[in-house]
């Protein structure tokens, strides 16, 4: 069990690889954080695979809240589906450059780069350097070879005797791998390129191993887009530099390549051992992803509703003055959505229902910031649960508890023994 300190360190490291960190740690340092009254890390608190109740209590008492944060910062949380949605969708209002930042906390050496922290122009055009690789047509090259690595990993958890470590052997490498065909890494790097994944995303690590990793990480994508420059091949980062060539410069790619690091594979693995800890635990559900091909994409569809690993969207910065919800709202505010507590709105069951036909939810963000790799991660996941609940009709948890994230950006288990026989 994660220690207060240890998720204190946590979000120092998540902060870190931000980019705000060589202020914060240089001049507020991790112990600072330790201020952090219990209310300001409800929106990152859960109750097993459930946001904690008390996230839900503030849904309920209304859509914007006022986060006990120090440091002269105004923070807000927003947890109404509207108000989330006006959030998300407003870049006239919202910025999401962190240079912004300086007013509130001082100079800030470095922003984070890529799409998730730029503004538009910028972000309209390093977006539609993606858009096109991430489209259904681009993305079912793909589909083969992820059969084939779910494949593998289900044989390895057969080879396996007594309980299996379902996040280490299953939820950690696919994406993993799929990434890895998607970018174009070359083979003889993968096995490192999986340790890279693993460890920027340890937040319980302590702030500077993963700001270690997250360097490693960056500084080897760079290594890959020069090589890419000398030949390109057929993956994103050859695919983008045969497009357009010097119109996107090393640095941006190396950054769109952490990004999709970033975005697409902590967050579906998270996914794929939660969503196993669901399925394994409502005999409906089980039954209909296992025998009804049908059945697939609306129960994927409701596992990432229900689930909402990403629990925040990247912060937003007010750029004027102006009303949510009925509170005011200053320029220079901070400004983020509870992802999960809007996914609840309107809904008079807020358990997971196996029935329901989800017709739209905030898992994968909203607006010009939605997550641009959601299709392969419903690619993924609709491969992974049938084959996995397929191969092992049997599959239970084992009795170790699951290792839950204590408080994290993205919502997990660190460890999920289970019985395949």
């Amino acid at each position: 069990m994660a220690t207060l300190a240890s998720v204190r360190d946590g979000l120092v490291a998540w902060v870190a690889r931000r980019s705000v960190t060589r202020w914060v740690m240089g001049r507020i340092g991790s112990r600072a954080l330790s201020l952090l009254p219990d209310r300001a890390l409800v929106p990152l608190k859960r109750d097993g695979v459930v946001p904690a109740a008390e996230l839900e209590r503030m849904r309920e008492s209304g859509p914007v809240h006022r986060l006990p944060v120090p440091f002269g910062v105004r923070v807000w949380l927003v947890t109404g589906q509207p108000e989330a949605k006006k959030v998300l969708s407003d870049t006239e209002a919202f910025s999401n450059d962190y240079a912004r930042l300086g007013a509130a906390v001082g100079r800030i050496e470095q922003t984070p780069g890529g799409l998730g922290f730029a503004d538009p122009p910028d972000h309209t055009r390093l977006r539609k350097l993606l858009t096109p690789e991430f489209t259904m047509r681009r993305l079912s090259r793909l589909v083969p070879r992820i059969d084939e690595i779910v494949t593998e990993r289900l044989d390895a958890m057969a080879a396996a005797d007594g309980p299996v470590d379902l996040v280490k052997e299953f939820a950690l490498p696919i994406p993993s791998l799929a990434i890895c065909e998607l970018l174009g890494v070359p083979y003889e790097d993968r096995a490192r390129f999986q340790e890279l994944a693993a460890a920027r995303f340890d937040l319980f690590g302590g702030a500077g191993s993963a700001l270690g990793a997250i360097s490693e990480s960056l500084k080897y994508m760079e290594r890959i887009v020069r090589r890419e420059r000398r030949n390109p091949g057929d993956g994103l980062i050859g695919m983008i530099i045969r497009e357009h060539g010097d119109s996107v410069s090393d640095a941006e790619l190396a950054g769109l390549a952490d990004g999709v690091l970033t975005g697409g594979f902590d967050t579906t693995a998270s996914m794929l051992a939660l969503g196993a800890i669901v399925l394994m635990s409502d005999p409906a559900a089980r039954t209909a992803m296992r025998d009804d091909d049908k059945a697939v994409g609306p129960l994927v569809e409701e596992l990432l509703r229900h689930l909402s690993v990403v629990q925040v969207a990247f912060p937003r910065f007010a750029k004027h003055d102006l009303d949510i919800g009925g509170t005011e709202i200053k320029e220079g505010d901070v400004v983020v959505v509870s992802l999960n507590a809007a996914n609840r709105e309107g809904l008079e069951r807020l358990d997971f229902d196996a029935a329901r036909k989800v017709s739209a939810h905030l898992a994968f963000g909203y607006g010009a910031h939605r997550c641009v790799g959601a299709e392969l991660a419903r690619i993924e996941l609709r491969a992974a649960y049938p084959a996995l609940l397929r191969r092992f009709p049997n599959l239970r948890m084992a009795d170790e508890a699951p290792m839950y994230r204590t408080a994290s950006i993205v919502h997990g288990v660190d460890a999920l023994m289970v019985h395949t026989r």
